[in-house]
């Protein structure tokens, strides 16, 4: 996810308002130092306290980067956190801050085509709140502030959803080859039909049970595949399933955290 963010902001750092841009990453592959020096960015610079500081970090890790994290923070520093399941008042605690901002982005962000939500700590006001919009702005939409109690909802709908299309895409050519599609028949359909219906829903001010009704036609082919899918225990059942999976993991990662600290 750091990576997706780090390339919405060398698209157009100008977009975020930032002047210049600093990546800590220990161990850099080639494809990050070569789009450092392409985009005069500073890579691994010398400890100082930062203006922001993303933390774009696994949440297990957390706990073990703390001390290493706290060289570059002060009082004034915006904490900006994309860590699953990590409370406002956990890394305030850890890392000795108050304007912290926890913020979930997704991986089309890369593209500039994401959507992130964001809650910020009671420490953060009309500077903080405009500064992390900014920031995250050059990857998509950006919705907030929202209340922290939601950030497990936007994680399990939002940060993970991608996975979920993904996982559509998968489906779907594998039911075309189970009726005779070659392969890369198959996946191309699937791939580009997925594609396609994104940018229609994007084009269209139609809801997406609008757009479905109007491409079902009473009694035929697409009605009978959405009786299966619509069905009890279809795909709307398993996406409430899934969503509610990854909230109860989100507040599992939270206690967690908190018993590692």
């Amino acid at each position: 996810m750091g990576f997706a963010m780090a390339r919405g902001w060398i698209h157009d750092l100008g977009a975020a308002g930032i002047g210049r841009l600093s990546v800590i990453e220990p161990s850099p592959g080639e494809d990050v130092i070569e789009a450092a020096n392409a985009k005069l960015i500073a890579l691994n610079p010398p400890t100082e306290p930062a203006d922001i500081l993303v933390l774009a970090i696994k949440p297990q890790s957390f706990a073990a980067s703390a001390d290493e994290l706290k060289a570059w923070v002060s009082q004034q520093t915006l904490v900006v956190s994309i860590m699953a399941g990590v409370t406002l008042s956990r890394i305030s605690a850890v890392l000795g801050c108050q304007k912290v901002a926890r913020a979930m982005p997704n991986t089309p962000g890369a593209i500039g085509m994401g959507v992130t939500g964001f809650a910020l700590s009671g420490a953060c006001g009309d500077a903080e709140n405009v500064a992390t919009g900014k920031l995250l702005e050059p990857l998509g939409l950006v919705l907030g502030p929202l209340p922290e109690a939601q950030m497990d909802a936007v994680t399990a709908v939002s940060g993970s959803g991608p996975a979920y299309v993904f996982l559509l895409v998968e489906a779907l050519a594998a039911a075309g080859r189970s009726v005779g599609l070659d392969e890369a028949t198959a996946n191309a359909l699937a791939r580009e039909t997925i594609i396609g219906a994104g940018a229609l829903l994007g084009e269209f001010a139609e809801s997406p049970a609008e757009l479905r009704k109007a491409v079902t036609s009473p009694g035929g082919t697409t009605a009978a595949a959405l009786g299966v899918l619509m069905s009890a225990g279809g795909m709307p059942d398993l996406m409430r399933k899934a969503v509610d999976a990854a909230v109860r993991r989100g507040a599992e990662l939270s206690r967690e955290a908190e018993k590692k600290g």
